[in-house]
């Protein structure tokens, strides 16, 4: 009997506030992901953790990182580089930082490389995304929609409390009887 490795997946929020992430300071993935996440919603706060994503010691900075973030108490967290080659994103090939994401007590989302780069990372985040704008549109909910819908929601709860106030104003007005229109059929003989 196996165990299927779904069952460790945590669902993203869908209305995070605050979102970390790791990421190189100065490298395109964070500034995409910046953009990104301000146009769908400039409301959301993001929190950089700037990790050295290349070289030896990576794997520890990633770590850090991590650890890091869940200490700011963030949302969901973006853990990932830009693509690069094989050895670029061998850290995320690490079992520390494996461990890390996957004993993370907040969500992540893998945003390591480009469409076709696989690491194990992307296997033991909570959800995997092809690139790190694919990441920044699953972790940020798109303000104006949400406020669409909360507007549409109001009327609707408005209507509804109109609805229900005039039915009591006509129950009150009858005396708090209901007149019912009888069938000639339902009446007894």
């Amino acid at each position: 009997m196996g165990c299927s490795h779904e069952e460790y997946k945590r669902p993203i929020p869908q209305f995070g506030k605050k979102v970390g992430i790791v990421t190189a300071s100065s490298g395109a993935a964070v500034r995409i992901v910046i953009e990104y996440c301000r146009q769908k919603n400039p409301y959301v706060q993001l929190i950089l953790c700037p990790a050295k994503v290349q070289g030896k010691a990576q794997r520890k900075v990633v770590v850090q990182g991590i650890r890091m973030l869940e200490e700011q108490d963030v949302d969901v967290m973006i853990v990932g580089r830009g693509g690069g080659s094989i050895e670029d994103l061998w850290a995320f090939n690490e079992e520390i930082v494996a461990r890390a994401i996957f004993e993370s007590r907040v969500p992540v989302i893998s945003a390591v490389g480009h469409e076709t780069d696989t690491t194990i990372a992307d296997y033991v985040a909570d959800l995997r995304a092809p690139t790190p704008s694919a990441a920044a549109e699953l972790a940020v909910y798109e303000y104006q929609a949400a406020e669409n819908l909360m507007k549409e929601y109001q009327m609707r709860l408005s209507s509804a409390v109109l609805k229900k106030a005039e039915q009591n104003r006509q129950y009150l007005k009858t005396g708090g009887t209901e007149t019912a229109a009888v069938s000639p059929k339902a009446e007894a003989p």
